[in-house]
This record gives C-alpha cells, sequence and structure tokens, in this order.
C-alpha cells in the first residue's frame, strides 16, 4: 500500500501530535497511531503474478529531515503473501513505526492487500493490473482504501511503471476524505543482479524524486531474494528533504 506522511512507500501510521507539522509529514511520537495522510513514498509495483508464488517481504522508510522532529522517523511493513491463481495475489502486513522521539519499534496497523494482473504480458502496448489495499490502526478507529491502477511498459533495455491510486480515508480518529497519489519508476536492465531506476513521488502533502537500485539473487528451485534500495529526495519544502528507502522480498 502506499505509505502516508511518513511515516508505505508504501500503507501507514502515525501519532497526531506531529500530524500538525501539516504537510510536512505525520509520525508515531505516542502510543496512539494515526494514519499518515497524504504520503505516497512507499514502493511501484509492477501488475503481474506469477502461479504458485509465495513471498516473505520486509519494506522500510527512513526520513532525513532539518525539522528535529521529524528526522529520523522509521516505518516498517513485514508481509506474507500467496498467489492464488495466475491472476491473483494476496498479501498480509504487519506495520510498525518509530518516531524520531522514541526508543523503540512499535507495531501499530494491519494492511490486506489483492493484485490483480488484467492482461498477458506482451498482450497489448502496455500491461496491466489493478491493486487493493485495505488498512487500519491497531488501536484507533482510522481505515484507508485504495485502488491503485498498475501499468508497465518496456522498450528496449528499459522498463516503465506507473501507479494511480484512488483513496479514501474514513472512521472516528480522522477525517473522511478522498485522496489520489501518483507512483513512477523509469528502471534500466543492466544486469538481474543490478538495475539502477529513477522514481517519482506525488501525493497530498509529499512529493520526491531520487535513484533506486534493483536487482534479484537466485537460488535453486524458483527461491529468489529480490532487493530494492533508494533515496527520494524532497522536491517541495513540505516534503522530507530525503527517504530513504529498503526492501527485501524472499520469493519460494
Amino acid at each position: 500500500m502506499s505509505s502516508r506522511c511518513i511515516s508505505s512507500r508504501p500503507g501507514a501510521w502515525f501519532s497526531s501530535r506531529l500530524m500538525l507539522c501539516g504537510a510536512a509529514a505525520a509520525l508515531t511520537i505516542a502510543t496512539t497511531p494515526v494514519f499518515a495522510d497524504g504520503f505516497p513514498i512507499d514502493k511501484v509495483y509492477d501488475p503481474y503474478v506469477q502461479p504458485l508464488e509465495r513471498e516473505i517481504e520486509l519494506r522500510t522508510l527512513i526520513v532525513n529531515d532539518d525539522d528535529a522532529a521529524l528526522d529520523g522517523a522509521q516505518r516498517y511493513r513485514l508481509g506474507l503473501g500467496k498467489s492464488f491463481t495466475d491472476r491473483i495475489f494476496v498479501e498480509f502486513y504487519l506495520i510498525g513505526a518509530k518516531g524520531a522521539d522514541l526508543d523503540g519499534l512499535e507495531q501499530n496497523g494491519y494492511e490486506l492487500e489483492l493484485k490483480w494482473q488484467l492482461t498477458e504480458q506482451g498482450e497489448y502496448f502496455a500491461d496491466w493490473g489493478l491493486l487493493f489495499e485495505l488498512e487500519t490502526g491497531r488501536d484507533t478507529d482510522i481505515w484507508e482504501y485504495s485502488t491503485v491502477l498498475l501499468i508497465e511498459k518496456e522498450f528496449g533495455r528499459w522498463d516503465g511503471k506507473l501507479n494511480l491510486a484512488a483513496i479514501y480515508e474514513w472512521g472516528d480518529d480522522i477525517k473522511n476524505e478522498w485522496e489520489s497519489e501518483l507512483a513512477a519508476q523509469l528502471l534500466y536492465r543492466y544486469s538481474p543482479f543490478f538495475e539502477p531506476a529513477l522514481e517519482l513521488y506525488s501525493g497530498q502533502n509529499a512529493k520526491g524524486l531520487g535513484p533506486v537500485a534493483v536487482g534479484t539473487v537466485p537460488f535453486t528451485k524458483g527461491r529468489k531474494l529480490l532487493w530494492e534500495l533508494g533515496v527520494i529526495f524532497g522536491l517541495e519544502s513540505d516534503s522530507p528533504d530525503q527517504t530513504y528507502r529498503a526492501m527485501l522480498e524472499y520469493e519460494f
């Protein structure tokens, strides 16, 4: 799920105190977690589902910013996923966060994702899919539902991905509202072990652009480790100066 105001790159949680930072971000600094509103930096999804695929995924976001209340905030997702058909993949996440002034990590949310591959790879000009996400807080009445259009197009050794999200937030502890987000990636297929990319994110309270490295380490019998590592630079004063993002995904 798209992360909201690290706060996913997303799915997303932080305390109401730092929500007062407004467009800057929302972070968990108290015992009551809330959605991190409007922060899109998380992950750019592809539209594909592999038959019989299972995976364990860990995603991390870390903020670096001049604002001491924001600097060092962290967000984590630990997911377990499985494909149920050659078109449907489902994943469940535990979400945790660490505010800038907290000593430890706090588990404060849950997320359920369903990815639906709409077209066969290469069937049309571009490949299409849909992502449905439902996210909720652990101790708060806050919900977020997203529908994300997934588009991917290969041209030579280049690969482009675009995610367009419509998001609705509701609950007693948040203002009911619609939002939209965009995430895009342009990747060069240099080698399976190392593929440089450029990512762009745009949401209600943050916009960012930066380099990302992607790679795959194959093992035996279809098992492999996928990794991503990057830094996204804020494009406006309300966005964090830098957001570091990392992902490890073991497929088996």
